[in-house]
């Protein structure tokens, strides 16, 4: 019989890095099969795949006024990614953040008109914590009903997200509507000295650096805390974790509320920065893309920074197709839709490639 024979020395540092590849290498395929099914749907409705790839490109990473749309679309989408990656890592799906994110805007709004005359710092510093605050109570009770009443947070966070979207209809519509606001109601706007300017030589508000820097806290936390070991285990095995004594349900809680806050903090950069005021246009599906991204980067939140600005540029052309193409605004989100199919089952194939074991490249 023949005997295994070892690779040579280089291979032990292969058999660390290619398991580590698969998590990347399976995301990509996945993204590259979701678009070449895309592009098989535009040639059956008779467009040219090579025209939309080339808009896509154009408005959204071509020149520096590109880019200005596009971070214009990040910072949302990082807060609401971490929204569903950071329960992701216990093993729920929350997929609930498109509420947290309109609710944490109307507090925002609602904030800002009471902190009217306060210095600039305080008053923006309230108004984040009542967004976060919203957003925290939103998701966290998802959370609360998982583990005290066995409900399943995917189906909570999504009617969550609907009863929420009808509370800030009701709400902007009612008793916080501005008079003046009559063809879109909104919330009385912001005074100048509570509005978030841009960053210096880049043409976007400060809320992209702060949900940057809110990824590398994620990861670190997540990775390089004995709290995000604790979460990696129940996130393995829930009830593993519960005989062993570990605290699944300050965990669960914990991790949705914290969760929530990021969504709340989104809802309060889009008030803050964008709108001036919270109205309709805050129901703009951040909290449905932030989904995709998060599974994109399969729940790692370093990942979660390079997917949420390649999803900001597709976010950033979907007019400019509309206007060239002849096709709907909504193309885009037909185009997210078959990523998305195709990620779902892009995670039914890990693990089954040799190449991405340890043994595979130690012994053959």
């Amino acid at each position: 019989m023949e005997q295994p024979v070892a690779h040579p020395s280089g291979a032990s540092t292969i058999s660390v890095l290619m398991p580590r590849a698969e998590g990347l290498v399976i995301p990509f395929a996945a993204l590259l099969a979701g678009s070449l099914a895309f592009s098989l749907f535009l040639l059956l409705v008779g467009k040219s795949p090579v025209t939309f790839f080339g808009l896509v490109w154009m408005a959204g990473f071509s020149t520096a006024f590109s880019w200005q749309n596009t971070l214009s679309q990040v910072a949302p989408l990082l807060f609401a990614a971490l929204c569903v990656a950071l329960p992701a890592r216990l093993g729920l799906v929350v997929i609930g953040g498109e509420g947290a994110i309109v609710l944490g805007g109307l507090a925002a709004g609602v904030a800002g008109t009471q902190a009217t005359g306060w210095p600039p710092a305080a008053g923006l510093g309230f108004m984040a914590l009542c967004a976060m605050a919203l957003g925290v109570g939103w998701i966290a009770s998802i959370g609360a009903l998982r583990i005290k009443r066995g409900v399943n947070e995917t189906i909570a966070s999504l009617l969550m997200a609907y009863i929420a979207i009808a509370l800030f209809n009701h709400l902007v519509e009612g008793p916080f509507r501005d008079p003046a606001s009559l063809n879109k109601p909104s919330t009385l706007p912001l005074t100048e000295g509570l509005r978030i300017g841009e960053m210096p030589l880049i043409s976007a508000h400060w809320g992209v650096l702060v949900g940057i820097l809110a990824c590398i806290a994620c990861w670190v936390l997540i990775e390089r805390t004995t709290l995000g070991f604790a979460a990696r285990i129940a996130g393995d095995n829930l009830r593993a974790a519960q005989v062993q004594g570990l605290p699944v349900g300050r965990l669960v809680v914990g991790f949705t509320a914290l969760g929530g806050a990021f969504a709340g903090l989104a809802g309060f950069f889009e008030v803050a920065a964008v709108h001036g005021s919270a109205n309709g246009s805050l129901i703009a599906g951040y909290g449905y893309t932030g989904i995709l991204v998060a599974f994109l980067a399969r729940h790692n939140p370093l990942a979660i920074i390079p997917v949420a600005i390649l999803l900001g540029g597709f976010a950033a052309s979907s007019g400019l197709i509309q206007r060239r193409m002849d096709l709907p605004d909504a193309t885009i989100l037909v185009f997210q839709g078959m990523i998305f199919v195709a990620i779902l089952l892009s995670e039914t194939v890990y693990g089954r490639f040799k190449i991405f074991t340890p043994a595979y490249w130690e012994v053959r």
